[in-house]
């Protein structure tokens, strides 16, 4: 069975593998996001991927502070996650249950945990009896896991190996991942763009507000701003920048382009193409965080 990462909130024990770094990151925050949202505590395991995990946290104005120095968010040291390899199956089960008994006495509806484990630790068989292990240590419990084995740093047989042993896998489709940049509809006439646009993937962000511009065209009831997400957006080149000015300069009177969160890094480089005097574009700047609450 697969289900969205939206509906990730109501899995048990699942399988995500994303294509990319960028997918990584995204799903691992938004599984992190419904937990915290949920009140539950919530337990990422890292490895190597905590800080951009975080920064994708911030990109999606989720405030970590908070949660971070109560307990209800923690992030498990790589070097503790690495520690597994000196222990036995029925110590790993033992320390799943021991968990979910501790944040159950500490008042949580359930806990919440995700993330993976360095794939040069173990062969394929003793990662998928892991698998089992956490499997049968929180079925039927309030527990939600999401392992996480991308094809980065897995593998293809590794993967379809770990993906036999979870009956549910998670997915979240994109218009557009090259590993460098990943495009993701959010509406109608709405995307989120993250990563990096350089030479060897703008013309895909071309395509998109002409293909956005044309549905916002044809559809009566589309909405007359075409949105982009810029808020996981690191780096635009100068071309792309020229591009995006451009392009909402062919923008009808009626419609306009709108970036939305827009790093300061970013912001710079559109400002010095000429997007402040653009008058069918609209820059927004990223915004902060919600409080610590």
């Amino acid at each position: 069975m697969t289900t969205t990462v939206e509906d990730s909130r109501s899995v048990d024990h699942a399988i995500a593998v994303p294509v990319s770094d960028e997918q990584l990151w995204e799903m691992s925050a938004a599984f992190v996001a419904h937990g915290l949202a949920s009140g539950e505590q919530v337990i990422f395991f890292d490895d190597g991927t905590s800080e951009a995990v975080l920064e994708r946290l911030a990109d999606d104005g989720i405030a970590v502070a908070g949660p971070l120095s109560d307990g209800r968010f923690t992030v498990v040291p790589r070097e503790v996650v690495r520690a597994t390899r000196h222990s036995s199956l029925d110590e790993i089960g033992a320390t799943v249950r021991t968990t979910v008994d501790g944040a159950l006495a500490a008042g949580y509806p359930a806990v919440r945990m995700t993330g993976q484990l360095d794939h040069s630790l173990r062969s394929t068989g003793a990662m998928a009896d892991i698998d089992r292990v956490v499997d049968a240590a929180v079925r039927g419990r309030p527990a939600r896991v999401l392992c996480c084995y991308d094809r980065v740093r897995y593998p293809d047989d590794v993967v379809e190996a770990l993906r036999a042993v979870h009956s549910t896998e998670v997915v979240a489709p994109a218009i557009y991942d090259d590993g460098l940049l990943r495009i993701t509809a959010t509406g109608v006439a709405s995307a989120r763009v993250a990563g990096e646009v350089d030479h060897s993937n703008r013309p895909r962000i071309r395509k998109l507000l002409e293909a956005a511009l044309d549905t916002a065209l044809r559809a009566p009831d589309a909405p007359p701003d075409i949105t982009l997400d810029l808020s996981s957006l690191r780096f635009l080149d100068v071309a792309g920048a020229v591009g995006l000015v451009h392009a909402a300069e062919e923008f009808p009177s009626a419609h306009r382009l709108v970036l939305a969160g827009v790093r300061p890094g970013v912001q710079r480089v559109l400002d010095r193409c000429g997007a402040p005097f653009a008058a069918q574009l609209v820059v927004g700047t990223r915004p902060e965080p919600g409080g610590d609450g």
